[in-house]
């Protein structure tokens, strides 16, 4: 009973004074109670509406940040008041232009959440963030004459305080729904991520070096910093756990409530299946290691998972130097000015020798061009040729190239009758087929060559059957 009794004294107190006009009082508090009903009398049901709601609804980042610099500014205004009287009489003018500010701007962003079909958590704690902030700016234009009187001291500093915080709250949802879920995080210092719970994962993490690869390989076009489709970015650990406009896609130690797993499991056929757009489905082994990872905690820190056995890495041998080739420039800079090559520096030092590119004119580019090439042929360490007009004879002048790490063969006219003529060279750890008539018979004098730990062969007839045992590269099969 005594609180009551002293929350009624303090309701008198407050209603003959904020604000003398009790229609004002009154129109207040029923402007508080519509916008506290709006999300349930009108619903945002994810489905865009009339085309007049977007046309309006997208003057709201325009006018979303006139409230947020008035805002800031009462408090100021408030405190050099002490010592010059005006500016607190500013500061009530200020608070009831950030008053009416917040309430447009809170309109817009409604309208263009309704009109455009926007639904999800991120967006209904965007918008009950904004209602907040204007009904605290509301309650603030009432407690502030009985604490400019000197009546109430209490309550205008925390609606004030309270207003302030919602602002801050509901600029970083917005923030949220328009950078991605890790925008004000992602260049946060390693201790404040540990202390807010935003630590990114080791970079020897099961996280690290085989779920990020997968969403790497398969969303990161739709979900990363160039495109962030429904809020949500998948190219860090702490995006992927924020989630996005329909909240978080990971739940730890749930996979049956992480909306992530749900939608790459979906038949290709349903429109919330992922990937997107009709691109390849993840394999069922790729779906098994995030299961498996949600399952055990979808830790950033854990490098190997129960039960998950994952295939040994083959240590490539560390390139050789090939000697320095600088006192060739002269016959390199003849040589491109006739055949339509270049010879380019892996790097500044001479030593780690030079790329073969033919990408300028790659049609005109055949066996000769290739052959003439031989007084270079110990520098070079990666042979550029693919949709170029070489042959099988190609090989005759490639088995000369012995520092050769790398060849690009695809979409040439290839067909691996002489690719034997490859076996001496001992560096080669790359060779792209695909787009070629090469076959799986023609591959068998390259199965002694442990060095060649990759060999690719889309599209080709020696292209193996889907892989369901390794995640592989999506542009063909790696050994």
């Amino acid at each position: 009973m005594k609180a009551a009794n002293r929350l009624g004294e303090v309701a008198g107190r407050l209603l003959p004074q904020v604000p003398q006009d009790r229609l004002a009082w009154l129109a207040a508090l029923l402007t508080m109670v519509e916008l506290l009903l709006l999300p349930f009398v009108i619903h945002l049901d994810g489905k865009p509406h009339a085309d007049w709601e977007q046309f309006l609804g997208r003057f709201h980042p325009l006018a979303v940040h006139l409230p947020i610099g008035l805002l800031l500014l009462v408090p100021v205004l408030e405190l050099m008041g002490e010592m010059r009287p005006a500016l607190r009489e500013a500061a009530g003018f200020v608070l009831m232009l950030a008053c009416a500010a917040a309430i447009g701007s809170l309109a817009l962003g409604f309208l263009l959440a309704h009109g455009g079909g926007e639904s999800g958590a991120m967006v209904t704690r965007h918008m009950w963030g904004a209602i907040a902030l204007s009904v605290g700016l509301l309650l603030c234009l009432l407690a502030r004459p009985s604490w400019y009187s000197g009546t109430v001291r209490f309550a205008y500093p925390a609606t004030l305080a309270f207003s302030l915080v919602a602002l801050i709250w509901t600029a970083d949802q917005g923030g949220s729904i328009t950078h991605g879920g890790s925008y004000l995080t992602q260049y946060m210092p390693a201790p404040m991520k540990r202390l807010f719970g935003h630590a990114e994962a080791d970079s020897g993490s099961f996280y690290a070096t085989q779920i990020h690869p997968i969403l790497d390989a398969n969303c990161i076009s739709c979900h990363g910093a160039g495109k962030t489709e429904g809020g949500l970015r998948l190219d860090s650990f702490s995006a992927l756990m924020q989630g996005g406009k329909d909240g978080a896609v990971i739940t730890p130690g749930k996979p049956e409530k992480s909306l992530l797993l749900e939608r790459v499991t979906l038949p290709s056929t349903d429109k919330h299946a992922m990937p997107a757009d009709g691109r390849t489905p993840l394999k069922p082994l790729q779906i098994e290691w995030i299961r498996a990872w949600i399952q055990q905690g979808a830790s950033p820190t854990v490098a190997i998972l129960t039960g998950i056995s994952l295939p040994q890495k083959r240590k490539e041998p560390p390139p050789q130097p090939v000697g320095d080739w600088s006192a060739l420039m002269p016959q390199i800079r003849a040589m491109q000015k006739g055949l339509g090559a270049k010879l380019v520096p892996m790097s500044s030092n001479p030593s780690d020798g030079l790329v073969l590119q033919t990408a300028d004119n790659p049609s005109s580019f055949g066996d000769a061009q290739l052959a003439q090439l031989q007084l270079f042929a110990p520098y070079i360490v990666e042979a550029e040729l693919g949709r170029t007009a070489v042959t099988d004879a190609c090989f005759d002048t490639l088995a000369k190239f012995m520092n050769l790490r790398a060849l690009h063969l695809e979409d040439t006219a290839v067909s691996g009758a002489a690719l034997a003529k490859l076996k001496p060279l001992s560096q080669l750890v790359y060779l792209n087929l695909s787009g070629t008539k090469i076959t799986q018979a023609s591959l068998a004098p390259l199965s002694s060559m442990s060095n060649l730990h990759h060999i690719y062969l889309f599209n080709t007839p020696a292209q193996p059957a889907a892989d369901t045992t390794s995640v592989q590269s999506a542009s063909g099969n790696s050994r």
